[in-house]
């Protein structure tokens, strides 16, 4: 299999159809899937050197922000979430949040909420600012352009201080889904991982900053990764859902990496925590037996979350061969990771089951085509979303 050239046809296929480049058709943006999808641009672009995936990747980060930064072409309002316009809009384009691209306009706020309907409806997720954050930071490091970052330490400032609030108790908690200008939420319960997710992303914002020389007073986030750090650490980790637990183990990755960088700020027993949950939630998982389901009733992209995950295991043992992980017992986390060596045929069949072309004719896959063809990418290629250093 040429992982390679599999690769070139997605993302070729993917900018031509949702017109990052073209000007004759609407571009098609979505944050998460466009996160991932900067970062496969990068990994082409390291890969090849050919300067036309790097070019891409910035015209996406581009397109993003003037789309997702923007209200919707059916909505009341016009211009930039933040309110900002002018030259200003153009030098902060995350100061407002991004908008999550979903297909239906927002949910108002005196409205019922229809369950169902929330899942078509837009608005902003906290886990997908910080996928964008992620990306914006690969952006920096492979341009050495530090806006780039900059823009993804505004976007961490406004995401934690909207989607965070103070409770009646004193303890802090997150709303998992705000409306499009950040002024009241969408659904009120708190996301298991968001925290977590958001607190690994900080410290990862802040290791770049120091980097490319911008940490300042302006663009301070450690007391919000101090905050977001308090409230993982209330949050169980416990999952069986693909997607999750890949996330778990990407968000270990980089973790691991961090640790090696940033001795005085990781909690040396938090990256064995998070693939102790891990594994026993692969375990669940496959307990369920829903990998013998036909393609119709799975969900590509969540199986391709976990598949990306399971390749940062490799990542971990790589830099335990190279370089000692401060603060961690050795013995207890190579014994944990020799637990994931089961799992490796888990990684192959998975991709291996949607790059079948009779599995990609189900509803399943047509229906999320964009997501579903860019995490096949990431699962392909993962280093491009992985490895940070």
């Amino acid at each position: 299999m040429n992982k390679l050239a599999i690769v070139k046809t997605i993302m070729t296929d993917f900018s031509k159809r949702t017109c990052i480049k073209e000007k004759s058709c609407e571009p098609k943006r979505y944050l998460w899937t466009d996160a991932f999808a900067v970062c496969n641009f990068l990994e082409l672009y390291h890969l090849t050197d050919i300067m036309y995936y790097k070019d891409e990747a910035l015209r996406l980060v581009e397109q993003v922000h003037h789309v997702l930064g923007r209200h919707r072409d059916d909505d009341s309002r016009s211009g930039w979430i933040s309110g900002l316009s002018g030259e200003d809009s153009e030098v902060h384009p995350t100061i407002g949040g991004l908008r999550i691209g979903k297909r239906l306009n927002e949910r108002k706020e005196a409205e019922p909420q229809d369950e169902r309907l929330e899942w078509e409806q837009d608005g902003q997720y906290f886990h997908y600012l910080t996928k964008w954050m992620h990306a914006l930071n690969q952006v920096t490091e492979t341009t050495e352009d530090p806006k780039y970052n900059r823009w993804a330490l505004e976007l961490a400032k406004t995401a934690y201080d909207r989607f965070s609030y103070e409770t009646p108790y004193g303890t802090r908690r997150m709303y998992w889904k705000m409306s499009i200008d950040l002024s009241y939420p969408l659904v009120s319960s708190m996301g298991q991982h968001d925290a977590l997710d958001g607190y690994i992303t900080y410290l990862s914002l802040l290791r770049t900053a120091e980097k490319y020389g911008n940490l300042s007073k302006e663009l301070d986030i450690g007391s919000r990764t101090e905050g977001l750090y308090q409230m993982a650490s209330t949050m169980g980790m416990d999952t069986s859902d693909p997607l999750g637990i890949g996330g778990l183990l990407s968000t270990g990755c980089i973790l691991a990496q961090l640790d090696t960088l940033r001795k005085d700020e990781v909690p040396s027993d938090q990256l064995y925590d998070i693939l102790r949950h891990a594994e026993q939630g692969i375990r669940r998982f496959l307990a369920e037996d829903t990998l013998k389901y036909p393609a119709e009733y799975r969900l590509a992209f969540r199986e391709l979350g976990l598949s990306i995950g399971l390749h940062g295991i490799g990542v971990i043992e790589q830099l335990l061969e190279t370089q000692s992980i401060e603060g961690v017992n050795e013995k207890m986390l190579r014994s944990q990771l020799e637990l994931f060596e089961a799992y490796g045929p888990l990684q192959e069949y998975i991709e291996t089951f949607w790059l079948d072309e009779e599995n990609q004719k189900s509803s399943t896959w047509t229906e999320h085509l964009d997501i579903n063809v860019v995490m096949l990418a990431t699962s392909l290629l993962p280093n491009g979303y992985l490895r940070i250093i």
